[in-house]
Formats: structure tokens, sequence, C-alpha cells
């Protein structure tokens, strides 16, 4: 049985997941990720947590026949991550960036090496998964958009603060407005200034959403499909999910999709 090890480091967050050569990225079942898990990104730095993270997944896994990542956490974390097996010293680190090669996808970005590899690991989970014109949202610690049409031409997209950072961008720059905290009645209109920042916040990405879905359309690319990944992922889901504008559109929220095209193009590079 072959095994491949997939790591995926955010900005905020490391996720891993552990898949079988049995196994597709295109499945869907509930136990695709039966080994996995996710620590802060800043844990990678210290010396104790890196060897309880490589003590930990040494221990519940078996060697792994490849090792795929992606990272956009900087030079330093990726050292780091590669430092944390030391007895699979044989096993090749392969690391999928913005202008890796994947067959059946291209991009039509200026620079594809400035591609955020995060974005790219996306587009090419999302194109695994469906294989019709796709709005790919990343929403974590920044909320990015992107255009994958049915063709397999990546088109661009846009990158945005995510909602936490827009909440506390108002609380650091602004005399009198608090951190909000999300609760259930942060519908419609706020009639609270906390409720007021919470529902402004959602209000921009989801504008920003709609707006992506417009252009697609008047580039005769029109969405009919949406991939949501990231720790905001739920939230904007269910806030898409009550617009009637949109109810033509098939939203899915799902968890581990920069891993899953990260996971597709190590099949390809073997």
């Amino acid at each position: 049985m072959s095994l491949y090890l997939l790591f995926d480091i955010g900005n905020t967050r490391l996720k891993w997941a552990a898949v079988e050569s049995t196994q597709q990225p295109s499945d869907r079942q509930k136990k695709l990720w039966a080994y996995s898990g996710s620590i802060s990104s800043k844990s990678l730095a210290s010396p104790e947590h890196r060897a309880e993270l490589a003590d930990y997944i040494a221990k519940t896994l078996p060697k792994p026949d490849a090792i795929g990542f992606t990272c956009v956490a900087g030079k330093e974390a990726i050292q780091n991550l590669q430092s944390l097996f030391p007895q699979w010293s044989d096993i090749t680190w392969k690391q999928l960036v913005g202008n890796s090669l994947f067959s059946g996808v291209r991009s039509l970005y200026q620079d594809p090496s400035q591609l955020g590899s995060d974005r790219w690991a996306a587009v090419l989970g999302a194109r695994a998964l469906s294989s019709v014109n796709t709005l790919i949202i990343n929403a974590g610690t920044a909320t990015t958009i992107d255009l994958l049409g049915a063709n397999g031409v990546h088109y661009g997209g846009w990158i945005l603060p995510g909602l936490e950072l827009m909440q506390k961008s108002l609380e650091s720059n602004t005399a009198q407005l608090p951190l909000a905290v999300r609760n259930e009645s942060s519908n419609g209109f706020g009639l609270s200034t906390n409720n007021a920042i919470i529902g402004g916040c959602d209000a921009a990405q989801l504008g920003a959403i709609q707006y992506a879905i417009q252009l697609a359309k008047e580039m005769n690319h029109p969405v009919e499909k949406v991939w949501i990944d990231g720790g905001n992922a739920k939230i904007l889901a269910a806030e898409m999910g009550k617009s009637k504008t949109q109810s033509s559109l098939s939203i899915e929220s799902i968890e581990g999709l920069v891993l899953r095209g990260v996971w597709a193009w190590l099949l390809q590079n073997p």
C-alpha cells in the first residue's frame, strides 16, 4: 500500500493529511481524511512543538512513499517543516508552487511564479472534484476568490482581507469601535454596533463573491459550482445560501481543498 503525506502551511494554520494509493482526490467519502490534523503555523518555530508533531505523525502513520506540501508562510517555515522526519531522509519532499505544471489546467496569471501556491493548489483541488465553471473561495486569514473555467483555464482572481482581519482593522484603526463578536442575531442590517460590524464585514465578502459571479457571467463562463474552504467557509456558505440571487448555484463548503490539490499534483509528479 502506497501512502502520501500532505502538508498545507497557511498563514494561520498548518494542516496535514495522509491518503492511500487506493483513494483519489475526487473521493468524497467521509473517511478520506482518517489521518489528518491541524495546528497553529507558529508552532513550527518551536523546536519542542516540532518534536511533538513529528513524534505524533511518525507514530500514527507508516512511512509514506512521498511527501507533498505547499507553503505561504515563508522560507523558515519550509525549513522547519522539512526538518521534522530525519528518520525518513530518503523520502523526497515535493513542493507545489504557483507555477507548478498540471496537465489539464493552466493559469492566465501574468507571472505564475507569483501566484499563491495555496490558491493554485485550491484550483487543482477544485478541478479534481468538478469540471464545470467554478468559483473557488478560500476563506482564511485572507479571502481569495478564483475563477476556473470548464475548459481548465484559471482566469485569475482576487485577494481581500479575511473576516477577522476586517473586524480587527476596525478595532485597531478607530477610536470607538470594539472587536465585534459573532452571534446568532447578526442578520440583515445591524441594530447594534457589534452586529453592524459583523454584518458589514460579511456583506463586503459576499459582495465581492457576488461581483465575481456576475463578472464570470459577462466573460461567458457562468459559474455553476462554488467551492468554499478555510476557517470561515461555513459562515460564508451559510450566508450565500440565504441569497435568492444565488439559489441556482451549487455552493459547497469543503475541508482540505488545498490538500486535495497537492495530492492531485503529486499523483502527476510521483
